[in-house]
């Protein structure tokens, strides 16, 4: 799990104002371009079934994926993404990268991680019977992971969801921990799995590991830190999100660059695909 070690976020350069920087970085190698999608390709909201991609981002996306291998590492399902995106070719690290899937022929459709079904089951069950009292509290059950969202939920009530969470995971000491994001917690297997593993993972599955890659890595999330570590030295990493943001405020990260918004990065997307493709 990412340490939050790094640079506060308002000190980082935008990455459109250092488009000739970035440029001259990425000349000359193949990219594997890794995107969140909430936060990232479309903008947080309050109930994460309205987080649809717009029209513009999705063709920003697949025009890109038309030059380079794209890959999302999202917290969402795998089914539930490729709905959402509608973007044929991408390989998809669901679930936080505990689910992975491409294209037919990749050879990725795999958990790469052993992961307790009927025990996710059961504390799903158990959190929806405790979070039914609490208004805007939402208990998702994913294909690997409960996530628990609590952004519609009162201020003063969101220390009560964060208990009953942790008493659920303790019942299960060892076999499940949580992971918080933004307004959500993610009960997941125990196991030493997250982004940043899932984007090493697939980087060596895909013969992506050589140094003629440079892996660019998109996201907004604190989960989205360990995939920016991970990467450390050997590829762009950039921050979506503006540092007055009270979800983001306090925060350092591991990223080289920043983008202030989902439009910033349906631009920046369009520079990578001119990258690409020179």
């Amino acid at each position: 799990m990412s340490t939050g070690a790094g640079r506060r976020i308002g000190d980082l350069a935008n990455a459109l104002a250092r488009r000739d920087e970035i440029g001259r970085r990425l000349a000359g190698r193949r990219l594997a371009v890794f995107l969140d999608y909430d936060g990232t390709l479309t903008p947080i909201v309050s109930r994460p079934e309205d987080a649809v991609i717009s029209d513009a981002m999705r063709a920003a996306v697949r025009h890109l994926a038309e030059r380079c291998r794209v890959c999302l590492v999202t917290g969402r399902d795998r089914d539930e993404v490729a709905r959402l995106m509608g973007v044929d070719g991408l390989v998809v690290a669901a679930n936080h990268g505990f689910d992975i899937t491409g294209p037919a022929g990749d050879g990725l459709e795999r958990s790469p991680v052993p992961v307790p079904d009927d025990l996710l089951a059961g504390v799903a069950d158990r959190l929806r019977r405790e979070t039914a009292v609490i208004a805007g509290a939402v208990v998702e059950r994913k294909r690997t992971s409960v996530s628990v969202h609590y952004r519609g939920v009162a201020e003063r009530e969101r220390q009560r969801v964060a208990g009953l969470v942790a008493a659920a995971v303790a019942a299960h000491a060892g076999e499940l921990r949580v992971t918080p994001g933004k307004m959500v917690l993610e009960v997941q297997p125990a196991v030493e799995w997250d982004k940043g593993r899932a984007v090493l993972h697939l980087l060596g599955a895909l013969h992506l590991d050589g140094d003629d890659v440079a892996p660019v890595y998109l996201g907004d999330d604190v989960t989205d830190e360990d995939a920016f570590e991970a990467l450390a030295g050997r590829g762009l990493r950039v921050f979506v999100g503006r540092a007055d943001d009270p979800e983001v405020a306090g925060r350092t990260t591991a990223a080289d660059y920043a983008l202030a918004s989902v439009d910033e990065v349906e631009q920046f997307l369009g520079l990578l695909a001119g990258w690409a493709g020179g």
